[in-house]
């Protein structure tokens, strides 16, 4: 694979990067560059976590080394109580390479670290501290803002979560970072912070958001907007069937979770994504890309309600795949207990 092809892969499904010539410049003059992506074990992981998933699958056919972060500190820092910390950590940890692997990610150069394994060395936390009186309240606050859950009268935990955040490229010895278009502040902070530490600035990739199935980003925090990684297939099917999806609307969950995740997982297996329906509507139909899906759903060609069945059927395939690993019910339990 030359650069070219290199780069309009990392490209792939991405909102926006920041540091596109340094990248560039990187897979150029870098044999195996590396990438972190960072979750923090608050809610239950949701479908949406399978485009960051890919991204990651991307980096990784791109010639990248990549870490996921299961960022248990941040997740504290984000209002999870200490006493319950360790089994979400429990839990993020089986279920995220769960997750991984059931979208066919196998790979000597993937590696998952514990945030708390390095964030509570002296050399970071005297950088954690250094850093503090470098950036201002306000600047911390609004770089939190779509991150962390502040509410009214939020807690100073919530504007260290970004500063950590900023080290964690620097500590992790990573060359780019990925994440959602809601980190940019964050990443924005992370290239005029470290530089005024001697650090170098990294390069930094963003995914777009899947909408939620109720019309707002999918939240971990709102069962109604996301299904489960260990939703049942009846679950699947009865929170498609409610989403909001509008005949010759594109703008929904349904189709995006559809345009970033299930036709990339076809296209890049080289199958067809197949919708049934009866004789008497047309019969089966099938796609290769989202694009000619999306035309026809434009021009109502093709109804709602079938497009919800076949997707809900391509949801529990990949729900099947990750809940063969039994053990993550009961860690569920323990990690969410009034759930």
């Amino acid at each position: 694979m030359d650069i070219k092809e290199k780069l309009k892969l990392i490209k792939r499904n991405t909102a926006e990067i920041i540091g596109e010539e340094e990248l560039s410049n990187l897979l150029k003059t870098k044999k195996k560059p590396v990438i972190y992506w960072g979750t923090a074990p608050t809610g239950k992981p949701h479908i949406g976590y399978f485009l960051p998933a890919l991204k990651v699958a991307d980096f990784l056919k791109a010639g990248f080394k990549a870490i996921i972060l299961l960022a248990d500190l941040h997740a504290a820092l984000d209002n999870t109580p200490w006493n319950i910390l360790e089994k979400r950590y429990d839990y993020y940890s089986k279920i995220i390479p769960a997750m991984i692997r059931a979208i066919g990610v196998e790979s000597k150069d993937l590696e998952f670290i514990k945030g708390s394994d390095f964030q509570l060395k002296p050399e970071y936390m005297y950088d954690v501290l250094q850093l503090s009186s470098m950036v201002s309240v306000h600047d911390a606050h609004k770089a939190a803002s779509e991150v962390v859950k502040l509410g009214d009268n939020p807690k100073l935990s919530g504007l260290i979560y970004p500063i950590m955040q900023v080290l964690d490229e620097q500590y992790l010895g990573i060359d780019a970072q990925l994440g959602g278009t809601d980190q940019r502040k964050i990443m924005v902070l992370a290239r005029e912070s470290l530089p005024k530490l001697g650090y170098e600035k990294r390069i930094e990739v963003m995914n777009p958001l899947i909408p939620g199935l109720i019309g707002k980003k999918m939240s971990a925090s709102d069962p109604k907007s996301k299904i489960d990684l260990l939703d049942s297939e009846q679950e699947v099917k009865e929170k498609i069937n409610s989403a909001e999806c509008v005949a010759g609307e594109v703008n929904n969950g349904v189709l995006a979770f559809l345009k970033y995740v299930i036709m990339v997982i076809k296209s890049d297996k080289k199958e067809k994504f197949i919708v049934k329906r009866p004789e008497k509507y047309g019969g089966g139909i099938s796609y290769s890309s989202y694009g000619a899906l999306e035309k026809d759903f434009k021009a109502k060609k093709l109804h709602p309600a079938d497009l919800k069945t076949a997707l809900a059927e391509e949801v529990s395939k990949l729900l099947k795949e990750i809940q063969k690993d039994k053990s993550l019910f009961e860690l569920a339990k323990k990690a969410y207990p009034s759930e």
